[in-house]
This record gives structure tokens, C-alpha cells and sequence, in this order.
């Protein structure tokens, strides 16, 4: 019964964790949740969300937070590690009947301390346009759900964007949207666009343009989640036929595939530099792909159950210039060495840049990313250069972890591409972005607003007009149509007709046929990583991880939002975080 004896330290709530980095720690009064603090029944309820928004307030907390809790969404001011959270003063609540969000996302180009649009997508399989400052409701999308009848499982904006959006559906549809478009008082007719395997992609047929400009169908069963790649250019999907599709979004081209090792895909992310996709789901297992290589480099074990959320750290991670022998010093000088911030990121962009140059001494490269799951736990992993470049000797013994800021280039911005032979093959985002936004899905600001914002659209456009003729027209003045109940009732709409169109056939794949195979190898055949840390942090499922600049947000199903500090980043609540943090908390 040993298993047992050690089984209450097992389920203890940590409420701190220590890293190469230093020491995390979760603040107890920036929690947020539904005003009362009650803790919410989960059951049959969709998952809590959490989307972040900076507004450029004048006065400097420009941070907005919206989450939902059941059928109820909440959007605050966000304090973060500098004051604690005022749960008494929503900006915006709404309690919705008949229907409950899912999922949803804010447009970060068109956000102001007096206006934000706001994605949200619900159980009933309409899209609604929210400004949650004016308090509006703009417009409602598959309101008489004549386009789809399933729950919305992902909403975002088209990056670069103002107009366009994509929502995809547990039916395995995915639908472009544009907000100055309406969706039509009839079901819509589809005709063939392109037409691949375990895919296709149909134009609505219509004298007059409406939405939707595009439906895809992707794979078996339910479409989880998709994510854009840094510069736009790819969109990842993940279904739970198990399998990850990454298209090339502008001439809806597939570029490369890959199976779970079993059981649905759940959840995606890229690298800041667009060279890797990490994916988790069903089979416990985190799986890094490899986007030049289309292959599978990794996997990551230590969930005990299937994994709900990943997400790459753009804050932190290891960049060191060093001589070709290995380090030598005292303990006292290896960590001045790695414990620089804020004051070094800009020689740190630097060395990086200089990466693929003659006369650079070699550069360490390691990706930080996090995983979240029904478990309950919170892993974070370091995808290093043994594992990026197995063929490659190391350029030092020991690895570096340094805590870096948003503005810094993302870990191996600069790295070369492996297995590129020389070829030209484009990644997305080999440029190092903008600082990211704080948001649940990929930056939206990650295009460069250097140019026209309208230059989006049109892009978009020119690439779909090669095969059909839309009118995705480029930026209007958006028109805020006020025709909708702020608190609509969809719990009773009936569909008037049905869509009956499916002109894709599904290839089924038999799950014994692809094991061993490059779409999904054995897992003796790729290397095994261990998390860095893996700490049982909630009482319920967790449905969130963030990383932010001064801390990491995640969120569980009882409705709770928690920002854990950053080494060095706890601020005004330090003093009573360590007064009211537990004794003896095990790290």
C-alpha cells in the first residue's frame, strides 16, 4: 500500500513550482472567476475559455480578460501581477438562454480603449460579434443555424484582418466568414473548389455575396481546434479522426499530415517561428511535427490523461553565444550567466539573427511549451537541439534557460532549417514577429501593420479568386447592426432546411495501417521527452494555458482563472503572496 501512503502528496494543489529560471508562483488574489467565487458545476458544460486584449488605455491597464463560465461570459479589466482582481465590477456580463459560448476571440488591429470586436462562438452553432465596451451586439451569424447545427468548437480572426473569420464546428466544418456579409434567409449552396484527401473546400453559390465565402470539410468527426501559423500564410487542424492536416490557407493547398498515436487530436499550436506544430489529445501524449520536414520529431509523456491545451512559450528560452569547449566556472558564475532579462533581449535578437553567419560562434537554441490536461496537470517541456538536430554535434554540455521579454525573438528564429538540403522551403514566420498579443490563439498582429491593413483581405481574396469568383471586398467601415436581443434565446430555433450537400468522400484509415509508418511512427522510433516540470495544479479539469510576458494563465473547469507569476515578476503582491502562500508547499 506504499502507492497509497504517497498518494495525498500526489494530490496536493501546488501553488508554486521552481525551473532552470527560478521560482513561479501562483498570486491567490489575481484569481478570477464569476463574482460570487462559487465554484461552478461542470457537468455537461462546455469548456471555460479565456481570451486576453490590450485596448491601449491611456491609462496604462489597457489589459482586458473575457472568459466563460457556462452560459455566462465575463469581460474585466485585467491587473495581472501588479493589483488585485476587482470581481465586482465587470465592464460586461451576459447570461445567455438556451445555448451556451465555447469559444472566443478578440480582433486585436481594431481594439480601443472605447471599441473591441469580440468573437463568440456557441454550443448551438451560431457566431455572435459582441462589443463588450460599448455593450453592443453587432451582428449574429448562422443565426437560424441554416449553415451548420453543430457546437462551435474554435472561432478566430483571419490574422491581419478586420473583416474575416473562421469558425470551425464538431460536424468537421470549417466556414470563412466576413462581418460586413450576411448569411442569407436560405440554406446555402455549395459548388467543388478543391478537392484532396480527406478534404474539400466548396464557394457558396449565390447571385449576390454572402456568407459563407468557404466551407471546408476536414477529416472524420469533429474539427478541435486549428491554429494559424505565425505569418498567416497555414492553418494547423486537428479532428478527432486523430489526424493533424496543415494547409496552406491562401491557395487551400494540404501540405502535410499526421496521425495521433491513438484516439482524437484535441488541441494545436505553432512555434513562434512557424518551424513546429505541437499537438495533444486523446493518446496523453504531446507530439511535436516538424513543419519543413513534415515528420514527427518527438513526443512528450507524462500526462495521465488526455491533454486539453498546448502552447508554445515565446518569453522563455535558451540563447547562448559560446566557445567551442564547455563551460567551466563556479555555480556563482553560471547563474549570473543565465539569469539576464529585459536589459539583454536586444543583444539576444542579435545573436540570433547572426546564426547561419561565418563568423558567428555557435548558438544554443532550446523551445520552452506547456501542456495542460484532464488530469489536472500542468507540464512544461524543453525541446532542445539534441532533439532538433540529432545529427548535429552540441555546441555546449549544459543548457541555458533565460527569461526573456515579449519583444524578443523567439527561440530559433535564427536556427537553420533541418533537413532543408539547401532547398528554399519558406516557413511560416522566419522573421521574428512583433510582440505577441495577449490572446488564447495565435497573434493576430503577427502580420506586419507596416503596410495596408486591407492588404489582408485583398491578399486573401486574389488567392480563392483563382479557382472562384468571391467579392471578399477589402476594408469597410464596419456597420454595427443593433437587430439582435442582446440575450437571444437559440434553444428552440428549427432549421428550415437542411444542408445535404457532402461531396467529399472520407477516407476512413485503419489506425493498424498507419503505425510505423512516417504518418505516425512507433514510439521507439522517435525520441521520448520527459516535462521539465509536471504539477497537479487544479481540483477539475484544465481548459487554459497562456504564457504572457510577466506570467503564465491557466484556467480549470470550476471556473477559476489563475495567473502565476514569473520569476522576479510578482510585484505589489509579493509580500502578501508569501503571507498567505501554504507551508511546506512541495516544488
Amino acid at each position: 500500500m506504499a502507492a497509497e501512503g504517497g498518494g495525498k502528496e500526489m494530490n496536493e494543489i501546488k501553488s508554486q513550482f521552481t525551473t532552470r529560471e527560478g521560482l513561479y508562483k501562483l498570486l491567490s488574489h489575481s484569481e478570477y472567476s464569476r463574482p460570487n467565487r462559487v465554484p461552478f458545476n461542470s457537468q455537461g458544460s462546455n469548456p471555460v475559455r479565456v481570451s486576453f486584449v490590450n485596448v491601449n488605455d491611456q491609462s496604462g491597464n489597457g489589459e482586458r480578460i473575457c472568459f466563460n463560465v457556462g452560459r455566462e461570459l465575463y469581460f474585466y479589466i485585467y491587473k495581472g501581477v501588479r493589483k488585485a482582481a476587482d470581481l465586482s465590477k465587470p465592464i460586461d456580463k451576459r447570461i445567455y438562454k438556451g445555448t451556451q459560448p465555447t469559444c472566443h476571440d478578440f480582433n486585436h488591429l481594431t481594439a480601443t480603449a472605447e471599441s473591441v470586436s469580440l468573437l463568440v462562438g456557441f454550443s448551438a452553432g451560431q457566431v455572435q460579434l459582441i462589443d463588450p465596451i460599448k455593450k453592443e451586439t453587432s451582428k449574429l451569424f448562422n443565426e437560424e443555424r441554416l449553415i451548420d447545427k453543430s457546437r462551435v468548437t474554435c472561432v478566430k480572426w483571419v490574422p491581419g484582418s478586420e473583416s474575416l473569420f473562421l469558425v470551425a464546428h464538431s460536424s468537421g466544418n470549417m466556414y470563412l466568414y466576413n462581418v460586413e456579409h450576411t448569411c442569407g434567409t436560405t440554406a446555402p449552396h455549395y459548388q467543388l473548389l478543391k478537392q484532396g484527401e480527406s478534404f474539400a473546400v466548396h464557394t457558396c453559390k449565390s447571385k449576390s455575396t454572402r456568407n459563407p465565402l468557404l466551407k471546408w470539410t476536414v477529416g472524420e468527426g469533429a474539427l478541435n481546434e486549428f491554429a494559424f501559423s505565425p505569418d498567416g500564410k497555414f492553418l494547423a487542424c486537428v479532428s478527432q479522426d486523430g489526424f493533424l492536416r496543415v494547409f496552406n490557407f491562401d491557395s487551400v493547398e494540404l501540405h502535410g499530415t499526421m496521425k495521433s498515436y491513438f484516439g482524437g487530436l484535441l488541441c494545436v499550436c505553432w512555434s513562434p517561428d512557424g518551424k513546429y506544430i505541437v499537438t495533444g489529445g486523446e493518446d496523453d501524449l504531446v507530439t511535436v511535427w516538424s513543419f519543413v520536414d513534415c515528420r514527427v520529431i518527438a513526443r512528450g509523456q507524462g500526462h495521465k490523461s488526455w491533454v486539453s491545451v498546448v502552447a508554445f512559450d515565446p518569453n522563455t528560452t535558451s540563447v547562448e553565444e559560446t566557445d567551442p569547449m564547455e563551460f567551466s566556472g563556479s555555480d556563482e558564475d553560471f547563474q549570473e550567466l543565465i539569469s539576464f532579462g529585459r536589459d539583454r533581449a536586444n543583444s539576444t535578437q542579435s545573436r540570433l539573427s547572426k546564426r547561419n553567419s561565418t563568423d558567428s560562434r555557435p548558438v544554443s537554441v532550446t523551445y520552452r511549451f506547456g501542456s495542460v490536461g484532464q488530469d489536472t496537470q500542468l507540464c512544461l517541456w524543453d525541446l532542445t537541439e539534441d532533439i532538433l538536430f540529432p545529427h548535429q554535434p552540441l555546441s555546449r554540455t549544459r543548457t541555458h534557460t533565460n527569461v526573456m521579454n515579449a519583444t524578443s525573438p523567439p527561440a530559433g528564429s535564427g536556427a537553420p532549417n533541418p533537413g532543408s538540403n539547401g532547398n528554399s522551403i519558406t516557413t511560416p514566420g522566419n522573421t521574428v514577429p512583433p510582440p505577441l498579443p495577449r490572446s488564447n490563439s495565435l497573434p493576430h498582429s503577427a502580420v506586419s501593420n507596416t503596410g495596408s491593413k486591407s492588404s489582408v483581405d485583398s491578399a486573401i481574396a486574389s488567392g480563392v479568386s483563382k479557382f472562384a469568383t468571391l467579392s471578399i471586398h477589402d476594408r469597410k467601415d464596419r456597420h454595427h447592426d443593433k437587430d439582435h436581443k442582446r440575450n437571444h434565446s437559440m434553444g428552440h430555433i428549427s432549421s428550415k432546411s437542411s444542408d445535404k450537400l457532402n461531396l467529399v468522400t472520407k477516407n476512413k484509415t485503419d489506425p493498424a495501417k498507419t503505425l510505423g509508418t512516417p504518418l505516425c511512427p512507433r514510439m521507439e522510433d522517435v525520441p521520448l521527452l520527459e516535462p521539465l516540470i509536471c504539477k497537479k495544479i487544479a481540483h477539475e479539469r484544465l481548459t487554459v494555458l497562456i504564457f504572457l510576458e510577466d506570467c503564465i494563465v491557466t484556467a480549470c473547469q470550476e471556473g477559476f482563472i489563475c495567473t502565476w507569476a514569473r520569476p522576479g515578476k510578482v510585484g505589489l503582491l509579493s509580500s502578501q503572496n508569501q503571507a498567505n502562500s501554504p507551508s511546506g508547499t512541495v516544488v
